[in-house]
């Protein structure tokens, strides 16, 4: 078993939240010797690691650096203090996840310690979620739910105004506010919403376009809700595409196009199925459907996005379903499922995501939320 080493902090990297189980604001040090694992906390910390940090030794960040002081160093930083860790189990070598600090790699090699970047995922075994994990996700998916519900509602009661603007409680509905009712609801179910999406018209023809300015009836608005559990960390993830009002038939073929490529890529969401089939077998079905991918009057068009990615502790981790992805699925893997087609002659884009488990057996979509175009 490699020897680890991380310096990070849990608040932002997964790796670190993944195996301590708490959330810690500045960077502190963790490592994995022979098989046990210890971090290293300053004097604020240290009580709170003792108690909730997942099955590690708990050493004083202070009392490391008294001994270095004691031993006449007059370095006492963080790079020093593992120097002392390591050579306290005879250990000459660890491995470091790829966005190790790079100043942090070049003073631990100033100190005589080498220092590798493991290849492939630093714990492959995030990858596949145990049930404790997937209750989590689940419960951050209900959080994006609960965002999406009230954006529904808002556009339920909204009024159409003047060239189909849209009117909510007297005054313009624009992507702005609709994505502040959905932030707002988030929040108070203990979740964090980031750049959340209400792109409305063509502005969804750009999928990571967040949307701005007046909404209007009659075309697609895309929503797509991505929040962060405060009390985990884990993300939760769902997209749908709604029209306020009349959508034209042209918009009604696309939808039913995309709800039908997202049924047939859950058909496919077993065990041992490559994720690059998955994505082929979309970009293949929207193809034979009449719906094209590629550059059109100087901008994209179609289906030109990945199938899907991992879910978990990041909002896009492995594995990933695109034309370049590798690899197969396996049970325990939550991945969403998000085909979308877009293009500008419609009118905007359309795009609905899921988020399925892998289990032995069928897939399990973790998505209770409903799929209706015109609201």
């Amino acid at each position: 078993m490699k020897n680890l080493l991380m310096v990070a902090d849990s608040e932002h990297d997964a790796n670190m939240l993944y195996t301590v189980g708490m959330f810690v604001p500045d960077p502190f040090i963790y490592l994995r010797i022979s098989g046990r694992q210890m971090v290293v906390m300053n004097d604020l910390e240290l009580d709170r690691a003792k108690r909730d940090a997942n099955r590690c030794q708990v050493v004083s960040l202070s009392q490391c650096q008294q001994k270095l002081r004691r031993a006449g160093r007059k370095k006492t930083g963080l790079a020093e203090v593992v120097r002392l860790l390591l050579r306290q189990h005879r250990v000459g070598k660890v491995f470091v996840p790829a966005n190790f600090p790079l100043g942090l790699a070049l003073e631990l090699r100033n100190l005589k310690v080498k220092v590798k970047v493991k290849p492939g995922l630093f714990f492959p075994e995030r990858e596949q979620k145990s049930a404790d994990e997937v209750k989590k996700i689940s419960a951050a998916l209900m959080m994006a739910e609960v965002g999406l519900a009230e954006a529904i509602m808002a556009l339920k009661s909204a009024k159409v105004g003047r060239n189909r603007r849209l009117l909510y409680r007297g005054a313009p509905l624009t992507s702005e506010k609709l994505r502040s009712i959905i932030d707002t609801a988030i929040m108070q179910a203990n979740g964090l919403p980031a750049n959340t999406i209400v792109a409305g018209g063509l502005q969804g023809c750009d999928p990571h376009e967040r949307g701005h300015g007046p909404l209007k009836a009659n075309e697609p608005i895309i929503l797509d809700v991505f929040p962060r559990s405060q009390k985990t960390g884990y993300f939760g993830d769902i997209t749908r595409t709604v029209v306020k009002g009349k959508a034209k038939e042209s918009v009604r073929k696309v939808y039913d196009a995309v709800l039908r490529g997202q049924k047939a890529a859950f058909q496919m969401m077993h065990a041992g199925t490559p994720t690059s089939q998955i994505h082929q077998a979309v970009l293949e079905f929207f193809a034979n459907e009449g719906y094209k991918t590629g550059r059109s009057n100087g901008r994209m068009q179609g289906f030109f996005h990945g199938t899907g990615h991992g879910l978990g502790l990041e909002i896009h981790e492995s594995p990933r379903m695109g034309s370049n992805s590798t690899g197969v699925l396996k049970v325990g893997h939550v991945v969403t499922v998000e085909p979308g087609l877009y293009y500008p002659e419609i009118g905007g884009g359309v795009r609905l995501e899921d988020v399925a488990l892998v289990t032995a057996k069928n897939p399990r979509n973790l998505t209770q939320f409903e799929k209706v175009l015109e609201v």
